[in-house]
């Protein structure tokens, strides 16, 4: 299946950047490239651009997508987390943008193999990067009751987390639970008949937990996002797209916590604690998409854009 993902908030995201023809700038979620070719369309010859994606079938894509720009460009087959790191392998010191875009692709979601949706009947994966072990499966079939409910209670924010839970154990010992199908089932009989009729699919919450579980999601974004609002330049921005609460919590509080670091009480009459603040919060609000974009890509209903500028 060919790569294909809407990008979303492009337009937005492109402005908040304040793209620099020389400049060099980071996508640390390459996936089908969309960002990236806007990005590279402002470049100079002297500009970079660098695309991090875990994802194989991304890499490939973005590749054939940016190949009029491949002086300009380096393409990373790796985590975001890592993108520091990786960056000082190849002797960059500091860029100038860096942009997460956290969505599943459309690509991933449609791609029935990948086993990230609950609309078709696939084996039960939903790896990011299919070079990883563990899969969906795995958690699904391993981990214990108490586990499975505080990861779909957390993640997923399912009031039925509990049910889940012990319908998912009871089932999978008469037999492994192997498919998406099998677990919509399954997720169906926790849930009682009249709350299934409203809020969407009764899977949705349960199979965003899992994703989120198995691929730390949450946690790499946590553990990575002050690491590169440090590298960025003099007036670099970081522009982060989140889908939904518990990633736009976590942006939203880093922001925050890097433009106002400081941890002395109120009442001091100076700073003590030496924390400096690392820039600013550019949007106070997030920005969200227009009418035009949720009638053309209802896809993006729940995207929320978020902008943060250094300052040295």
């Amino acid at each position: 299946m060919e790569f294909r993902h809407r990008s979303v908030l492009l337009e937005e995201t492109i402005s908040n950047l304040k793209v620099q023809a020389n400049g060099i700038y980071v996508d640390g979620t390459l996936g089908g490239a969309g960002h990236a070719l806007e990005i590279c369309k402002q470049l100079s010859a002297t500009g970079r651009f660098i695309g991090i994606d875990q994802d194989e079938a991304a890499i490939v894509a973005a590749g054939n997508r940016l190949s009029a720009y491949e002086k300009q460009v380096t393409i990373i087959r790796s985590n975001y987390c890592d993108m520091v790191q990786e960056l000082n392998k190849r002797d960059i010191t500091g860029v100038d943008g860096i942009l997460l875009d956290l969505g599943v692709s459309s690509y991933q979601l449609d791609t029935a193999e990948r086993g990230f949706t609950y609309r078709y009947d696939a084996p039960l994966d939903m790896r990011m990067d299919q070079r990883q072990e563990q899969t969906a499966g795995t958690i699904v079939n391993a981990y214990t009751e108490a586990e499975l409910y505080r990861v779909i209670r957390e993640y997923g924010e399912e009031q039925f987390a509990k049910n889940i839970a012990k319908h998912i154990c009871a089932e999978r010992q008469k037999a492994p639970i192997r498919t998406t199908g099998e677990l919509v089932e399954i997720i169906k009989q926790s849930i009682p008949m009249k709350m299934r009729a409203t809020g969407g699919h009764p899977a949705k919450k349960t199979f965003q937990a899992l994703r989120i579980e198995l691929n730390q999601e949450l946690a790499v974004l946590e553990k990575s996002l002050d690491g590169m609002i440090r590298f960025l330049n003099d007036g670099g921005r970081i522009c982060v797209i989140t889908f939904h609460s518990l990633e736009d919590r976590i942006v939203k509080s880093i922001f925050r916590k890097n433009e106002n670091p400081c941890i002395c009480p109120p009442n001091f009459p100076v700073c003590v604690c030496g924390r400096v603040s690392q820039g600013r919060v550019i949007t106070r609000k997030p920005i969200l998409p227009g009418r035009e974009e949720l009638e053309e890509n209802p896809r993006s209903k729940s995207a929320k854009l978020r902008v943060f500028e250094r300052r040295t």
